[in-house]
Formats: C-alpha cells, structure tokens, sequence
C-alpha cells in the first residue's frame, strides 16, 4: 500500500475525527457544529459523474425525511469548491427517476489536499489515489461513529437503507432493544438476551401479549400498533 495515503481508519464506537473545513455552505467544524444532531458524513469520487449525481440527487429529494429525524447531511469529494458550485448547479437543472429541481442545501466539503479523506480512510489506493470512495459515517448526536459504509466506485448506494439505519440505532438508543434482519418501524424488536440462568427460565415460562421468545437467547417484544 502507498504509504502516503496509509492511514488508521476511525472505528465503530471510536470518536469522530475533528476537523475544519471549507464547504458550499460555508466552513464548518466537525462534528462540534453538529452536537445533538445525527450526523451522515458522506464521501463520493467526484464531481460531473454520473453515479454520484444520481446519489446527489436522491439524498437532496430525501433532505427533508432526513431532518425530521434530527439528521443532518455533510458531503465531501477532493474537487475544488468552484467545481462543486457549477456541478450543484447543473444538478438543479436535471431531471432523473422523477426527481427534478433539486437544490442541494447541505454542505459539500472541498477536500483537494485529502486531508480530511485521508482521516477517515476514504483514499483508498487499490480503487483511486486521486478519488474517494463512496463512505458513509454515521455519527450520533454525542460525535460518536456508529456505522461505517464503503461502496465501490461502480455502485451507488442504497438510501433507503441508510435511512433504516438512522431509524434503528434511534430505535435502540431510545428502547434499549436490538432491531432483527430487515427491520423497518412498527416491526418486533429484540429484547437483551437473558444474563442469568433464572431469568432465562421467567422469560420462557412467562411469555405474554407483550413479548414472546422463540427460546431462551431469542426475545422479541411486540410493538404497538
């Protein structure tokens, strides 16, 4: 690996890296901008480039979705901050999968020296020196890093998923649940598995319109409707 661009990538559970940045919106700093929001911090390759567009696109459509649950959008590519105004305004002209007339209002990071990328591992020398890939941070309210994402140059990313994601780790934070595969709202939770011998037994034996286990190391409690 080129040792120019060999950094330690921030860890789930790890504080988000600071940093300082010029962005369309004006500088920022992160995440201290960003306390008591969820933060999605979001890498793409490049300007003027057709996946990434699209990906521009649908998060702008969802911008709104996205702030109704306290979440906020940060973008970054290593292009210059001109080139990120003239392709933000060309964006706004296009019309794709129903969506048109998009104005994208969240900042886009101008990180030309990398050094922001290169803090988070989005230089990744065996797909670009000179590109990042396409990462997603997510980052809660307190700046810690919950979730990390890489997708490679070629795919583009599913936002109904990120957005999932948001609604899951909210979910869990509030309820102290888990959330099982393809969890969506409404849907059973996971309850903490049993720490105890004696609890384990209450719980099979005490099963209830509340919450149900399919065995001792596997309970849901059911949502409301």
């Amino acid at each position: 690996m080129n040792e120019t661009y060999e950094n330690r990538m921030p860890l789930i559970g790890d504080m988000a890296p600071s940093f300082k940045a010029v962005t369309t919106q004006g500088e920022i700093n992160f995440p201290e901008d960003y306390t008591g929001k969820w933060v999605i911090l979001f890498s793409h390759p490049a300007d003027f480039t057709p996946v990434c567009t699209t990906e521009f696109m649908t998060f702008g459509s969802m911008l709104a979705e996205f702030k109704a649950l306290n979440t906020e959008l940060v973008g970054l590519s290593v292009d210059s901050l001109y080139a990120h105004i003239a392709w933000l305004r060309k964006i706004k002209e296009l019309e794709w999968n129903g969506k048109k007339d998009i104005e994208i209002t969240f900042p886009l990071i101008e990180d030309i020296r990398m050094e922001v990328s290169k803090k988070y591992g989005m230089i990744q020398p065996n797909q670009s020196n000179t590109q990042a890939v396409r990462a997603v941070f997510i980052i809660d309210p307190h700046g810690k890093i919950r979730t990390i994402l890489y997708y490679p140059l070629s795919t583009g990313r599913n936002f109904n998923e990120i957005k999932r994601i948001i609604l899951a780790l909210q979910k869990a934070d509030k309820d102290g649940v888990a959330t099982p595969a393809d969890w969506r709202p409404g849907q059973d939770v996971i309850v903490p598995t049993a720490g105890s011998c004696g609890t384990a037994k209450e719980r099979m034996e005490n099963q209830n319109d509340d919450q149900y286990c399919l065995d001792w190391f596997m309970c849901f409690r059911r949502e409301k409707k």
